[in-house]
């Protein structure tokens, strides 16, 4: 089994499937995420995909989509 913590560099997860939304733009300035296991989201700017991954539980990812759903965040970007 693979010892992942938070800060990991991106190349070290073996086998991360990496996908990014179909929403992104041209530039490449995105997040691109990949399920670990059940339990463990990891992210990474597509710009640096060997750069460090953010790795969270995914019942945090779960809550924080589901704030971004329901408009919680639109105070940052209006």
């Amino acid at each position: 089994m693979q010892d992942i913590q938070n800060g990991i560099c991106a190349a070290e997860l073996i086998g991360a499937t990496w996908k990014k939304s179909q929403r992104s733009n041209s530039q490449g300035a995105c997040v691109e995420i990949a399920r670990l296991d059940g339990a463990t989201i990891a992210m990474r700017n597509s710009r640096d995909p060997r750069g460090t991954a953010l790795v969270y539980p995914a019942d945090a990812v779960r809550a924080l989509v589901s704030a971004v759903r329901t408009g919680e965040f639109d105070y940052l970007i209006s």
